[in-house]
């Protein structure tokens, strides 16, 4: 009877093992777009006017705006003299690498992942 018991426990857990294999995962939720601003863009950049500008300019209703045009913000030489407005493939090449956009800027950062930079770019568009 004990041998029975036990064989029978094995099976249930190999069951349950097999079920749990087969099971699908959840699916991976998207990046959202305010929490990746907020972790990689806002300690440089603000999305409200009424705040002290940081290192980098406000980044309110930037997708359509003329880059390096924010009154009173102090643009590198390349930025203020930059001649095009920001637009979905122009903020992803810039965060893909801003020297190659604008050699000698001043901006540093760098995002390899596009669903990542399309999440941010999601998230500027909706500051309007």
């Amino acid at each position: 009877m004990r041998a029975f018991v036990l064989g029978l426990c094995t099976a249930m857990v190999l069951v349950a093992r097999v079920a749990d294999a087969q099971m699908p995962l959840p699916a991976a939720k998207p990046p959202d777009g305010a929490t990746l601003f907020k972790q990689q863009c806002a300690v440089c950049h603000t999305t409200n006017l009424s705040e002290p500008a940081r290192q980098g300019p406000p980044l309110l209703k930037v997708v359509g705006r003329p880059a390096g045009k924010v009154e009173g913000f102090r643009y590198s030489q390349g930025l203020a003299n930059a001649d095009f407005t920001w637009d979905e493939a122009r903020l992803d090449a810039w965060l893909t690498n801003p020297q190659a956009v604008i050699p000698g800027v001043v901006m540093a950062y760098r995002q390899g992942k596009p669903e990542t930079r399309a999440a941010i770019i999601a998230y500027l568009k909706e500051q309007h």
